[in-house]
């Protein structure tokens, strides 16, 4: 399992950072520097305002079944057809609960049918997650990594025709994104239903209330802990530009706005080792193999790459800000540099926050697949009350920075909880070498940016460049990456036993 691991990591990895990072830097941030701060603050509140609710559109259907069909790969062809009518009624569902809540919370008018868009973006997405779910559940990853690009490579094609040839002659507005991003979410679902049918015949849709009730009580302690996640996760933007007053508010999120988006790269990264561990741990712990292995194995090469970005963009995130983002027009210079550095600073606490991300992606994947939903579920509700909490007491005080704040401490102090149960629950060796390995990694690239910021020789992207490598030498020399060790289970030479 350690290889097919790595074997299928390395490719995933490989499709997503050529595509996603110069969707990222290339066009999405083009789209804000061109729409302007507060009218992509304003999609940006909108987005996450129906995030909150997207786990309607599933209700854990998608984790469960990526579970189960990897246990149990014939019950596709039984389940298929009536998991996909689930999803269209929750599809109808979802839409009724987000319109009513955003009708009670004061959305009206520009603001419901940006919504409308958005939420239709919303459930074509989650059809797509559901018709992954199973292509990954088989073991198929090289499918389902194309996939997991397919629709930002289509957005690359459709934003960046809008963006850079001025075809239809008009001023490029925010609509236009939300558009082409359901284009682009609609033919990447036609694709995976293609590969999906495949492998489970004819599609046949139908009403079974049984097997409805069934499947959604094995699946409810999944909905729950996404829905908690979700919104300690994606709660900030919507809390900011509600407990703002307008147009500060708009102002507010869409700073928050500028430093989420790497953020949210970096996640989408981590996101890959979730995809592969969930069927791997899942297929290993129903045929009771040890897991230790793949845990220490994946969580050194996250948690490794996690502490280098977060030191380096800790030196770096004025540079990089102001690298990413220009002057909107009849911005003053004041205000733009007021801008940027607000946005460095929350960018300095986001990638902070990415450390305790990334060990979530690995223990509460591992928690996921054996089943430990009460113990996750107990984990996320602190996680929300305690994000709530610190959203409502700091936003209005220090707006988009409190907000900063209080997703730091979320998410470093779940962290540390799933590591603690993760550990005691499924009696994983603690072998303290390997967190030695990591802090000594933490400390030793913290020093060198303290170095190199004296030296202070050559761009600053040169510097930035210098770090992230002497970083990663430094990795592989104290085996925080262990290089040998990856070409050895590659070669099928590895002592799992000992790893």
């Amino acid at each position: 399992m350690q290889k097919k691991f790595l074997k299928n990591l390395i490719f995933l990895l490989f499709l997503n950072l050529l595509v996603k990072p110069f969707w990222i830097l290339g066009i999405d941030r083009q789209v804000q520097n061109v729409t302007g701060t507060q009218e992509y603050g304003f999609y940006f509140a909108i987005f996450n305002f129906s995030y909150l609710f997207f786990i309607f559109l599933d209700l854990g259907i998608t984790n469960f079944n990526n579970r189960n069909i990897a246990r149990n790969n014939h019950q596709l062809k039984e389940h298929f057809g009536g998991m996909a009518t689930m999803k269209l009624l929750l599809g109808f569902g979802y839409g009724i609960l987000v319109f009513v809540v955003a009708s009670l919370i004061g959305y009206q008018g520009h603001q419901l049918y940006l919504l409308a868009w958005v939420g239709f973006n919303q459930f074509l997405l989650s059809f797509i997650l559901y018709l992954r779910s199973n292509i990954s559940g088989l073991l198929l990853f090289s499918t389902d990594s194309v996939i997991s690009v397919m629709d930002r490579l289509l957005m690359i094609l459709f934003v960046g025709i809008l963006l850079w040839t001025g075809v239809f002659g008009h001023r490029f507005s925010i609509e236009w994104f939300v558009y082409a991003q359901s284009l682009a979410y609609f033919l990447t679902a036609c694709f995976a239903l293609m590969i999906v049918l495949r492998k489970s015949g004819k599609l046949r849709l139908h009403w079974d209330f049984s097997f409805f009730k069934m499947i959604l009580r094995k699946s409810l302690p999944f909905a729950l802990l996404v829905l908690m996640m979700s919104f300690y996760s994606r709660m900030d933007s919507v809390m900011i530009e509600r407990l703002l007053p307008r147009p500060l508010g708009d102002l507010q999120a869409g700073v928050y706005a500028l430093a989420y988006r790497l953020l949210n790269a970096a996640q989408n990264i981590a996101y890959l080792f979730a995809i592969l561990l969930l069927p791997l741990f899942s297929k290993m712990l129903k045929e009771r193999k040890p897991v230790d292995g793949l845990v220490r194995l994946s969580f050194s090469i996250l948690m490794s790459g996690a502490l280098i970005m977060a030191v380096v963009t800790h030196f770096f995130a004025k540079d990089i800000m102001l690298l990413m983002y220009s002057q909107h027009s009849g911005e003053t210079i004041i205000a733009f540099d007021l801008r940027i550095k607000q946005s460095a600073f929350i960018f300095k606490l986001l990638m902070w926050s990415f450390v305790g991300v990334s060990s979530n992606y690995i223990f509460g994947t591992l928690l996921t697949a054996n089943n430990s939903l009460k113990t996750l579920n107990a984990i996320a509700l602190l996680g929300l009350l305690l994000n709530f909490s610190l959203n409502w007491i700091l936003i209005p005080k220090y707006h988009a920075v409190g907000s900063a704040v209080a997703t730091l401490a979320t998410q470093l102090v779940t962290a540390l909880l799933e590591v603690i149960f993760a550990f005691a629950v499924l009696r994983l060796k603690n072998r303290m070498g390997m967190w030695l390995r990591l802090l000594l990694l933490f400390a030793g690239t913290f020093l060198m940016a303290l170095v190199l910021q004296q030296v202070n020789f050559g761009s600053w992207e040169l510097r930035l460049v210098l770090l992230a490598a002497l970083g990663l030498l430094l990795g592989i020399i104290i085996k925080a990456l262990d290089v040998r060790q990856f070409v050895d289970i590659l070669m099928d030479k590895a002592d799992k036993d000992n790893y």
